[in-house]
């Protein structure tokens, strides 16, 4: 597990993602799209399958 803190980013808050996550999920970040959404109280982030 990798503690985390938001940051200001504009008028929006983010969260930098290390890149041994997104390679583990096989995510490549210039050509994928992912989708965030909430369950379970949770914040959910996946890879859109083509």
């Amino acid at each position: 597990m990798i503690e985390k803190k938001f940051r200001n980013i504009g008028n929006s808050w983010g969260v930098i993602v290390p890149k041994a996550i997104i390679e583990g999920l096989g995510i490549n970040p210039v050509l994928d799209k992912v989708e965030i959404y909430i369950e379970n109280n949770e914040i959910r982030i996946r890879k859109i399958q083509k």
